[in-house]
């Protein structure tokens, strides 16, 4: 069973930065798509970002278009999520997912693996 290990979360002022990374185990990274989803304290867990296996495709909630970028190393069987320009919003646990098959998604049913989280907190 794969393994989805996030870091890079952690507290920052409005307007900054971070970057998450996510590390998977096994030796299949680059067979699946892979995504960000994150969760904010009393709310439904919303879909962030995805970058398909090769990485050409992407998709982006419309809240993060233009602020957050992910990227994914095969080489290296790790996904990232650059956050620019954070907003106290953001706030929330981010969890990195994996998706089989050929297409990207934003739903959340379409991935078959998660990890456990990682909290990100922006300050005003």
């Amino acid at each position: 069973q794969v393994q989805l290990v996030e870091s890079g979360g952690g507290l920052v002022q409005a307007g900054g930065s971070l970057r998450l990374s996510c590390a998977a185990s096994g030796r299949t990274f680059s067979s699946y798509a892979m995504g960000w989803f994150r969760q904010a304290p009393g709310k439904e867990r919303d879909f962030v970002a995805t970058i398909s296996r090769t990485g050409r495709s992407t998709d982006y909630a419309d809240s993060v278009k233009g602020r957050f970028t992910i990227s994914r190393d095969n080489g290296k069987n790790t996904v990232y999520l650059q956050m620019d320009s954070l907003k106290p919003e953001d706030t929330a646990v981010y969890y990195c997912v994996r998706r089989p098959g050929l297409s990207i998604s934003t739903m959340a049913e379409a991935y078959d693996s998660w990890g456990q989280g990682t909290q990100v907190t922006v300050s005003s």
